[in-house]
């Protein structure tokens, strides 16, 4: 008799819990309007600035591929590493 009460308390309970849930809010997101471009002659100030730009560009691809190279020897140096303390595992588990 206690276990029926016990039970019937527990799923009245339960069904009251998930009865107030909230259902989730949806989300509305605005669509994406493509930008309108209005190109225009090239001048004497936006070709020099083109150049300028081009020259940014260069200098941080430059600065790029000396980071690469870096990182290259770094994982070169990580792998020697690997080799020498699989190999240490090796022999300490020999002993």
């Amino acid at each position: 008799m206690r276990a029926l009460l016990i039970l019937s308390l527990l799923a009245s309970v339960s069904f009251a819990s998930i009865s107030n849930a909230q259902s989730p809010v949806p989300v509305v997101v605005p669509a994406v309007t493509p930008a309108s471009t209005v190109t225009s002659p090239a001048t004497p100030d936006t070709a020099a600035g083109s150049t300028q730009t081009v020259k940014e560009l260069q200098a941080i691809k430059a600065a790029n591929d000396e980071i690469l190279k870096q990182q290259a020897a770094t994982l070169l140096k990580l792998d020697e590493i690997e080799k020498a303390a699989n190999e240490i595992r090796i022999y300490t588990k020999r002993s």
